[in-house]
């Protein structure tokens, strides 16, 4: 899930000093909800590395299966 920000919108969080509390609940839910989509992409095509792309990346089939068991919420 990719959405661009409109720079207009940009400029105005930027120039923002302190972001209203509304808006700081809404960006730190936004963070943390991309950190899991992340996480879930990731740990999903970890599962379909082959032990060949594992010893690529420096982890064996034992560490690989144990991270990608590993729900989304956790870090």
């Amino acid at each position: 899930m990719s959405h661009a920000i409109n720079p207009a919108q940009l400029a105005l969080l930027n120039g923002q000093t302190v972001l209203p509390k509304a808006a700081q609940v809404c960006v730190s839910l936004a963070v943390m909800l991309t950190i899991w989509d992340l996480r879930h992409r990731t740990r999903k095509h970890l599962r379909k590395l082959d032990p060949v792309q594992l010893h690529d990346i420096g982890l064996t089939a034992t560490a690989a299966r144990r991270e990608a068991a590993k729900p989304f919420y956790q870090p």
